[in-house]
């Protein structure tokens, strides 16, 4: 009688949350439920898991991709911060100050188990979910970086990063990426400094972006793509 009782009383509890603060419940519970179990985990445990009924879930989400998508906005987009554009873009102060204070602040909005956990697993069932936040980062991060980086080295100005400028940034934030993956994924011994590792990291990405697309006679002029 007591379980009966106490299931009763959270099916109480539930049915007092207004519908926009039960369906972002939900995404918070099933953020942690594929962050635990994966994408293969299905809803009719993901529904035993919030004590709800699983038509009741398909009320809010009518399919499991609806509720991944809802996963990947509350994860992936909305914590990213529009001023992060505005800091790169600032040209009253030198790139490495820029990259640096970049870098401490997305790293801490990534730098999660649940966080890494999620962007692992939906990359190895192919979801879209990497793919769509690849694209932002190379678009709004790794792009504007490149572009930077090219005016703080005095280079021709060009519509595009080329092919190998995107490249060797993604180099570069993928290196700071791992960190995380082997400290929160691996549980790896790592330098536990971690801005001393990012300030370490945007310097010789600096220097190896001027040396490798500001000296001409290497294979390549500025701005053109090594074939």
């Amino acid at each position: 009688m007591n379980k009966k009782a106490s299931l009763r009383r959270r099916h109480a509890k539930q049915k007092r949350l207004p519908p926009d603060d039960r369906r972002k419940e939900f995404i918070a519970k099933a953020t942690e439920f594929f962050s635990e179990e994966g994408f293969g985990g299905g809803t009719r445990a993901l529904a035993r898991r919030l004590g709800v009924t699983q038509p009741l879930l398909y009320r809010y989400f009518p399919s499991k991709d609806d509720l991944i998508k809802e996963v990947y906005r509350t994860v992936y987009l909305e914590p990213f911060d529009v001023g992060w554009e505005k800091l790169l873009s600032d040209r009253s102060r030198p790139i490495r100050d820029r990259l640096q204070e970049f870098y401490g602040a997305y790293t801490n909005v990534i730098f999660t188990r649940k966080w890494l956990r999620i962007y692992l697993y939906s990359g190895l069932k192919g979801l879209d979910i990497n793919r769509w936040y690849v694209g932002v980062v190379r678009d709004k991060i790794l792009s504007r970086i490149v572009r930077e980086c090219r005016h703080e080295a005095a280079l021709p100005v060009q519509g595009k990063p080329t092919t190998a400028e995107i490249e060797m940034a993604w180099v570069f934030h993928s290196g700071i990426f791992y960190y995380g993956v082997r400290k929160y994924i691996y549980e790896s011994p790592v330098l536990e400094d971690k801005q001393k590792m990012i300030n370490d990291a945007v310097d010789i990405f600096l220097a190896g972006f001027k040396r490798v697309f500001g000296v001409a006679g290497v294979g390549h002029g500025p701005g053109k793509e090594v074939v």
